[in-house]
């Protein structure tokens, strides 16, 4: 039972974050997805600055360590795959990080509080840890287990991510609306993450 929810949990982290991430903003007034970071959510004098964690990060951090636990123990696993697992276990910490320290209310801030530098720097490893990820099981020897079409797919959803997250700074610096290009660049790498998760069933 317990490997069952391991093998699955790259596939619930999807689903859980969709869900949790919506159902968290229906508590915050006037929340523009397009608009305003997920992290918006828990930021320091948020209307759900407490919620939002244990909403969010906490169970996903959970979510993101077991499936990456599962893939360092798999017995076919080659050295790039127990390298990938190892960087999702690390993105997991990073969510558990990310929501312990809490951004600023103002995303635009010049002078950062230190939480949320803790904060902006836990993001920077959650996002650098799903775009090394995909690439190394690229170059996974382990062909009994990453079929061809989903090392093209890995291929495909590093480049989506980082194209968007480069939308992203490019919103930011314009202030529009960097909260759409966030969640595009971000749920690429979920999305691997949720295929990677079920042709592993």
């Amino acid at each position: 039972m317990f490997e069952t929810i391991a093998i699955y949990s790259g596939l619930i982290a999807t689903i859980w974050i969709t869900i949790g991430v919506y159902a968290t903003s229906r508590y915050y007034d006037g929340y523009s997805h397009a608009k305003q970071f997920c992290s918006e959510l828990g930021a320091t004098g948020s209307p759900t600055e407490k919620l939002s964690p244990f909403i969010n990060n906490y169970p996903l951090g959970c979510l993101f360590c077991l499936f990456g636990w599962y893939l360092t123990q798999h017995p076919e696993a080659s050295l790039f795959v127990n390298l990938a697992g190892w960087l999702i276990i690390l993105h997991g910490v990073g969510t558990w990080v990310a929501g312990y320290f809490p951004m600023d209310a103002d995303p635009f801030t010049k002078q950062p509080t230190f939480k949320c530098k803790v904060h902006s720097w836990a993001g920077f490893i959650m996002l650098l840890s799903l775009v090394i990820a995909p690439i190394l099981i690229v170059f996974s020897s382990t062909d009994a287990i990453i079929p061809f079409y989903f090392r093209a797919f890995s291929i495909v959803s590093v480049v989506a991510a980082v194209y968007y997250l480069y939308v992203m700074a490019k919103a930011i610096k314009n202030q529009s609306n960097p909260g759409i290009y966030q969640r595009v660049s971000y749920g690429f790498q979920l999305i691997w993450l949720s295929v990677f998760s079920l042709i592993l069933v």
